[in-house]
């Protein structure tokens, strides 16, 4: 069976739910803390050993690229000051993986994306990782998926419970629960009506793709939005073959979202050994005198 060696990240979009930042600069590089977004997904790619990255990038969208580029005149000023902390991390930036790129030249949506991705991984299974997804580091989520890949050897979503309200958001799931984490997806819908959804189970952005969804992307109309939807793809190869859905909780953030972005930065800085103790003694003391307002 074909280990999964290679990831692909759309990164097209236009970011408009954090407008105006995102006017001048793409929503992948807004900083959670001291690293770019899109940072910390390829991170989340690499320690699964995963280390063939191909992002799906669009107009304005350059400073994607030179951000895992060499930065030679930097490396050189940060060598000369003797700043070699610094310049470990700016060279572990680019040493980290492999990255390649291609532009969708048009926005027609995700699944119209991933189609772009085909020449680059060819006839392999592979990793879709959406930048608006950010997982905590202790969350073994992709790693779990890859796995159940390698027994079944074939395509993975990550799906979590959402409230009925929300479920027009996403994906949504039709499960068939062959374990207590683990479903048959029977069907997939993207963006029901809460009345019409066949659970409240999400699909969310992380999948593991087996080659043949090439062929269901090819095929598709455009759907919701007017845009080709992978989940449209996605329920179309469920009917050819199986398709699983692992269920998780816990340790992600829709940066999409701005009150998940505040909450993801806080977690991480939280985490940070430099930080966290001083950042938790802070927003202590922010809770008790906000109290008192």
């Amino acid at each position: 069976m074909t280990k999964v060696r290679k990831a692909v990240i759309p990164a097209a979009g236009l970011g408009t739910r954090f407008l105006p930042a995102t006017k001048a600069q793409p929503k992948e590089m807004l900083p959670l803390l001291d690293k770019p977004a899109i940072q910390y997904v390829i991170e989340e790619a690499v320690r699964t050993g995963i280390t063939d990255i191909l992002i799906i990038t669009g107009r304005g969208k350059r400073s994607i690229e030179d951000h895992f580029d060499r930065s030679i005149e930097l490396e050189h000023f940060l060598e000369s000051r003797g700043k070699f902390d610094e310049l470990k991390q700016v060279r572990e930036i680019t040493d980290m993986a492999s990255i390649h790129y291609i532009r969708q030249r048009d926005p027609l949506g995700l699944g119209h994306a991933v189609a772009v991705a085909e020449e680059h991984v060819g006839d392999e299974p592979f990793a879709v990782l959406l930048g608006d997804d950010i997982m905590t580091e202790s969350n073994p989520l992709l790693a779990e998926m890859l796995r159940i890949h390698d027994r079944y050897g074939r395509s993975v979503l990550a799906a979590m419970e959402v409230s009925r309200d929300d479920v027009s958001l996403y994906g949504c799931i039709e499960p068939e629960f062959v374990e207590e984490r683990l479903a048959r997806v029977i069907s997939v819908v993207e963006k029901p009506t809460p009345e019409n959804a066949p659970s409240n189970l999400a699909a969310i952005g992380r999948y593991v793709l087996t080659p043949e969804v090439f062929g269901a992307l090819h095929h598709l109309e455009p759907g919701v939005g007017g845009e080709v939807q992978l989940t449209d793809a996605i329920n179309a190869l469920a009917q050819e073959q199986a398709v699983y859905a692992h269920v998780f909780e816990g340790g992600r953030f829709d940066i999409g979202n701005k009150l998940d972005y505040v909450k993801a930065t806080i977690e991480i800085a939280i985490d940070r050994e430099d930080l966290g103790k001083d950042l938790k003694r802070w927003l202590a003391d922010l809770v008790e005198r906000k109290k008192l307002m």
